[in-house]
């Protein structure tokens, strides 16, 4: 069983800082393509940021230049660096991780139904 596990959610005002985490379990999380996706209330779920096991990342043109998708394999983790946060950044954080890819996000690196597996997701509110 796959599980996928987030942290490193909260509030901060505009211009701040959040670290996102998610730990992986149930699977040789070196083979998987992960990625990281928000959703805001009434929105589809948006692409944020992928990375393909050897590290290759793709970002969403929103978040480029502020946001760094990184992963460590050793501990199984994936992370979510945010910076210059601005208020529209608020939404729900999810990660996502697909197996069926052999580890590489493209093509389609944003499609949402590539990904198996979801965590329960990291709440992330930017005040003004």
């Amino acid at each position: 069983q796959v599980q996928l596990v987030e942290s490193g959610g909260g509030s901060v005002q505009a211009g701040g800082s959040l670290r996102l985490s998610c730990v992986v379990s149930g699977y040789t999380y070196s083979t998987l393509c992960m990625g990281w996706f928000r959703q805001t209330p009434g929105k589809e779920r948006e692409g944020v940021a992928t990375i393909d096991r050897d590290g290759s990342a793709t970002d969403a043109d929103s978040v480029k230049g502020r946001f760094t998708i990184s992963r460590d394999n050793a501990k199984k983790t994936l992370y979510l660096e945010m910076n210059s946060l601005k208020p529209e950044d608020s939404a729900m954080y999810y990660c996502a991780a697909d197996a069926r890819r052999g580890g590489y996000c493209s093509p389609r690196p944003f499609l949402l139904f590539e990904y198996g597996y979801w965590g329960q997701g990291t709440q992330v509110t930017v005040s003004s």
